[in-house]
């Protein structure tokens, strides 16, 4: 029997990777769909030949036949999802951020820990493509021990007249900010824990036009974020992100006594050190990795795989660091992980 799956929330990422995602796998289908209106779930359903639409969540979560739920919606609605249909039988994916903050992961990973079904969160996307070879050298040494690691992210452009996004309320995003938890998702996996954080964050624009309400509404996400981490391996991470930094630039480096590597856009480049120049990092054939988070979420369900990408155990190691983050910037001071 096909494999049944029930979407709460059908936002960009959703209908630009899970639902074809989920289409393309044999023996899976997606029966049903519930986004923020009728309307919008009715678009969403007609595009992908959905067989039907919701009108509210728990008619996706108590439907009898529907085996899992891939949650789609901003953070604020991820924990409640979450336990609801982990309560109700069925697997889970959601959507990242895994959270609001650290204390609604721990919940969601003990819930997750209640159940036999299958819990998952979608992972960082960055580099796939050459992490497998990258995990390999560094297990052999070729790095040696790592020292620095650099992470920017900088895009958008500033303007003071854009109206509110719910990336700028921390009531719909809670601590999670610009890409932060995608690039330190994407660190640690390199890397490994933190062991104390120190972080400074800054807002330019401190009001902007809601258009629900037709209101100014405070912001209180920043707009600038930078990041101090230094790592149990003694490595030292330094982070700097931002949404109004016209023809920004986005790439990661990690340096270490052997050799280096970095990623910039699509590629990567490692120099060791007995050269003063970069070279493209070339990936075996067979051995390029790939998104393949709806395989491996029907996989684990199916075939009961290991989840690697990404577990929620690992879900609430970024969230712990997110939190560190806020944390410092809200008081001042460096933090140390993890957090009680």
């Amino acid at each position: 029997m096909a494999l049944r799956i029930g979407l709460i929330g059908a936002g960009g990422n959703t209908k630009l990777r899970h639902i074809p995602g989920f289409q393309a796998i044999e023996d899976v289908e997606v029966v049903a769909v519930c986004n923020r209106s009728i309307t919008s779930s009715k678009k969403v359903a007609d595009s992908f030949s959905i067989p039907r639409i919701a009108k509210e969540p728990n008619e996706i979560i108590n439907a009898d036949d529907i085996d899992a739920i891939c949650i789609g919606t901003w953070p604020y609605m991820h924990k409640h999802l979450t336990i609801s249909s982990l309560k109700a039988g069925k697997h889970v994916l959601t959507e990242a951020r895994m959270a609001m903050n650290l204390a609604e992961a721990r919940e969601m990973l003990v819930a997750s820990k209640a159940t036999n079904k299958i819990s998952m969160v979608v992972p960082a996307p960055r580099n796939l493509k050459h992490e497998p070879t990258v995990l390999e050298m560094l297990e052999e040494g070729f790095f040696g021990e790592l020292l620095e690691i650099h992470v920017t992210a900088l895009g958008g452009q500033y303007d003071p007249n854009s109206p509110l996004h719910w990336r700028n309320r921390r009531d719909l995003s809670g601590n999670n900010i610009m890409s932060m938890g995608i690039q330190n998702e994407t660190v640690r996996r390199y890397a490994g824990h933190e062991k104390s954080v120190i972080a400074y964050g800054n807002i330019f624009t401190k009001e902007r036009m809601d258009n629900e309400t037709g209101q100014l509404a405070r912001v209180d996400v920043p707009d600038s974020l930078g990041i101090v981490a230094e790592h149990v391996s003694g490595a030292t991470a330094v982070y700097h992100l931002s949404n109004v930094a016209h023809l920004g630039y986005n790439n990661m480096a990690f340096y270490g006594t052997k050799a280096s590597l970095k990623y910039e856009g699509n590629d990567a480049f490692i120099a060791t050190r007995d050269t003063n120049k970069w070279r493209l990092l070339e990936v075996e054939e067979g051995k390029e990795g790939r998104w393949c988070v709806e395989e491996e979420f029907v996989e684990a369900i199916n075939l009961g795989r290991a989840i690697t990408h990404t577990n929620f155990s690992d879900g609430l190691r970024y969230m712990e660091f997110t939190e560190a983050v806020q944390i410092s910037m809200t008081e001042g001071r460096r933090v140390s992980l993890p957090l009680n």
